[in-house]
């Protein structure tokens, strides 16, 4: 389906009047549950213009998680992708005290039930409907309502509901534009995106539904197996083209072991060898050599990612090891780094490729027109002014949803928004982020994140460090090998071949599957683990010393609740599944 903007509005004012005909009332929610579409996008945008809450919820969402989501919001009406999805909100339907409505948007609806419409017989709902019950809807809304409400995660209780005004997406999308360095995003249609990401996320929606409003871009809406099928991304990317791309840490993990595999399996000598050269460390960026690699390995990669048109190319929602960082460097693609909680609209601070907005490690600078602010929190090891990272402005939120404690306890009599993350400014006001309060070890107060990122450069065939330690007598940590993903994304028993060839070259295992390491405890492997840490021991402090470690069997999934809707680690979900094997540790 091509939808041209002017069409694009005209539905979204179709699916307003339906929503308003249903019984949709002023700020209750408009709950929505499927993958990225057109649909979704009408969805979201038609809830805003008929006075409701646009109100978002992962594909993975539990039927539990949807009726508090639902009932918290007093959503008056779901709009779900398919029966998958249907079958959830009948489960609870008898528990939604608030129900006018459900639209099913994908297929037929497989049996009739009451108040239940499929999107066709939705739209004729309020064809009747005349546009200017729209327009004095609107006429009358302010931009200091709610207009959207983003769910956090919930790994501390239940998710939160974050309260978005009007003024701050607008405000946001806006101070974007006015922020961003050579190369510059134009309006009038000539920037390109792909939406994949998760739009109940802040990052996909403020990159997928704001940002091309306000700049007229091309949005290219990419399969459901996005972030699971291998190709089913790299697919849509190589149709789009984009100009700006958004990509979560995960992902670039992923795309960094495909492009191994594939040098791995090249029979072409000259790629091999330009490949080698030029993600070696230090090696110069000009010369003949450099000039060769560009043309007959890097652009070839940047080609195959669809990424060879891409002005800008961002990481956000989650720390990045530097590592990825510099391998991509390495092929000359430059990912910028975005630092933002859903809390301030998704975005605080940005790094540019541009020398003046890009330190190594740094998220950048702090949008135009915002501040920030480090307060003590017992973490300073390097005299650095480490601290927790305080913001304000224009795009911090309103408040969490029926919590007024915790919005009081996010939100300072000041206006300062206490993001819970861990960083420090240098004396360019670059920001750089270490951590989470929340994750911090009472051991006594120790930031994980900094030592995982050590452990997996000591050893390179791991694909995730833990560090466990709260208010226990040492440090411990559970690892996880470096393994392929399957077609649905989830990783699978087999060893990427990069790590194969380590093993036989470097240990003289022979060992495919992670499976056939943790049942055999081969001896090399682990003796290679064993090292690596006893080498990170050396150069850290005593307090900050890895007594154990645990080899699991598997690598982290979204499946086995290791990762979130992004693939971001779930550390408080890893702590209780493997409780068990962290316990027999400390015995």
């Amino acid at each position: 389906m091509f939808l041209r903007y002017a069409d694009y509005k005209k539905l979204v004012y179709d699916v307003a009047k339906s929503f308003h005909k249903l019984g949709l009332e002023s700020h209750h929610g408009v709950g929505i549950l499927g993958f990225n579409s057109v649909e979704w996008f009408a969805s979201s945008l038609g809830a805003v213009f008929a006075g409701g809450l646009s109100t978002g919820m992962y594909t993975t969402s539990s039927p539990e998680t949807c009726h508090y989501i639902l009932e918290n919001c007093k959503a008056n009406i779901v709009v779900v992708e398919n029966k998958e999805q249907l079958d959830k909100i009948l489960e609870i339907r008898h528990m939604l005290t608030h129900l006018k409505a459900i639209i099913q948007y994908k297929g037929e609806l497989s049996k009739r039930y009451p108040k239940t419409y499929t999107w066709k017989e939705f739209l004729e709902v309020g064809k009747d409907t005349e546009d200017s019950v729209i327009d004095d809807i609107i006429d009358k809304q302010q931009p200091n309502q709610c207009a959207v409400l983003v769910y956090t995660s919930g790994t501390t209780g239940n998710p939160k509901g974050v309260m978005l005004s009007h003024d701050n997406l607008t405000w946001i999308t806006k101070a974007l534009m006015d922020t961003q360095q050579e190369p510059k995003l134009t309006c009038g249609g000539q920037e390109r995106s792909v939406s994949y990401l998760p739009l109940a996320h802040i990052a996909g929606m403020i990159a997928d539904i704001y940002l091309p409003i306000l700049i007229g871009s091309t949005v290219y809406i990419a399969q459901p197996d996005a972030l699971k099928e291998k190709d089913s991304l790299r697919h849509t990317m190589k149709e789009a083209i984009p100009t700006f791309f958004l990509g979560v840490p995960r992902l670039w993990e992923r795309m960094k072991e495909m492009i191994d595999e594939h040098v791995a399996n090249s029979n072409n000598a000259i790629v091999k060898y330009f490949f080698r050269w030029g993600t070696k460390e230090n090696h110069s960026q000009s010369g003949w050599k450099y000039a060769v690699a560009k043309i007959t390995v890097f652009k070839q990669f940047q080609k195959k990612a669809g990424l060879h048109m891409c002005k800008h190319i961002f990481v956000g929602s989650a720390p990045m090891h530097q590592a990825t960082f510099e391998f991509f460097k390495s092929l000359n693609i430059s990912i910028s780094e975005l630092y933002g909680l859903t809390e301030c609209s998704g975005l605080h601070s940005i790094k540019f490729k541009s020398a003046t907005q890009s330190k190594p490690k740094s998220c950048g600078k702090q949008l135009n027109g915002v501040e920030t602010n480090i307060i003590e929190c017992g973490v300073d090891e390097h005299n650095r002014g480490e601290g927790q990272v305080l913001i304000r402005g224009r795009h911090v939120f309103i408040g969490y949803l029926g919590m007024e404690k915790e919005t009081r306890e996010a939100i300072d009599d000041d206006g300062w928004l206490h993001s819970g993350d861990i960083g420090y400014r240098d004396d360019d006001n670059f920001l750089y982020i270490t951590g989470r309060i929340k994750e911090l070890i009472s051991f006594p107060i120790i930031n994980p994140n900094p030592i995982e990122d050590r452990i997996k450069t000591e050893i390179p065939f791991l694909s995730n460090v833990v560090v466990i330690g709260d208010n226990r007598e040492f440090l411990t940590c559970l690892l996880t090998l470096k393994c392929t993903t399957n077609n649905n994304g989830e990783a699978t028993d087999d060893l990427q071949s990069k790590v194969i060839k380590m093993f036989k070259k470097k240990l003289g295992s022979h060992c495919e599957k992670a499976s056939e390491v943790y049942d055999t405890k081969d001896k090399a492997v682990f003796q290679a683990i064993g090292e690596g840490i006893r080498r990170y021991n050396m150069a850290s402090r005593a307090h900050q010393v890895i007594r154990k470690f645990q080899l699991l069997r598997t690598d982290f999934t979204t499946r086995g609740g290791e990762l979130g809707p992004t693939l971001k680690i779930q550390r408080q979900a890893i702590q209780k599944k493997y409780e068990k094997l962290i316990n027999a540790m400390y015995t």
